[in-house]
């Protein structure tokens, strides 16, 4: 997913969606890390055991970073961002950053959620509902513990989920959610699904 503060400023953790790549939460931030990187800096590479310590996504376990503030994006919320910035660089005939470039492009070739028939506030809201109702999607368990979803799942689910997307796909593609139960997954599967035919059936 895209990671970024409550300001939206860019996203330095990236995403996942549908017709993704083999790690689709990285390759943005891969990319931007190292193509903005200052020339004559170096970094030490962790090794292979600190990043698998660190970072489990199937286990919900990541950097420091994700102990902050932030707000993850969805790769369309991305876009739309992208969108909207390259047209005011547009008007005031300003050159757009390669990084930029390549960004905006990744995001869009992974973004399901799109209809350029949409208006943009449109669009703009209907993402922020669905993030916030699978934020504050809840499910009580039978020991009566309340369970949630991670800012990294609601994101990654906005970017890998289709309308025809079952339960078992979607804890193959993000298996987190096994610790729900079936039923829980097809409700915020539905929650993805009627935003998505909202969108895409826009105009048609």
């Amino acid at each position: 997913p895209n990671e970024i503060n409550n300001n939206h400023r860019h996203p330095t953790q990236t995403n996942t969606q549908h017709q993704t790549p083999a790690s689709p939460t990285t390759t943005t931030a891969t990319m931007m890390s190292t193509e903005s990187a200052a020339p004559n800096t170096t970094t030490s590479k962790p090794s292979k055991s600190t990043i698998t310590a660190v970072e489990n996504a199937a286990e919900l376990s990541f950097g420091a970073e994700f102990d902050s503030d932030i707000q993850i994006l969805s790769n369309a919320q991305v876009a739309v961002i992208l969108q909207m910035s390259a047209q005011n660089a547009l008007v005031r005939d300003e050159e757009l950053h390669d990084v930029y470039k390549k960004t905006q492009k990744y995001v869009e070739r992974f973004n399901t959620m799109k209809n350029p028939e949409k208006e943009h506030q449109e669009l703009v809201d209907e993402l922020d509902n669905l993030q916030g109702a699978l934020t504050t999607f809840r499910k009580e368990t039978e020991d009566g513990e309340e369970m949630e979803l991670h800012g990294f799942e609601v994101a990654a689910l906005m970017n890998l989920v289709a309308t025809d997307t079952m339960v078992e796909e979607a804890v193959a593609l993000i298996p987190s959610l096994s610790r729900f139960p079936e039923s829980a997954v097809d409700e915020i599967l539905d929650l993805i699904r009627s935003t998505m035919i909202r969108i895409v059936s826009y105009g048609s």
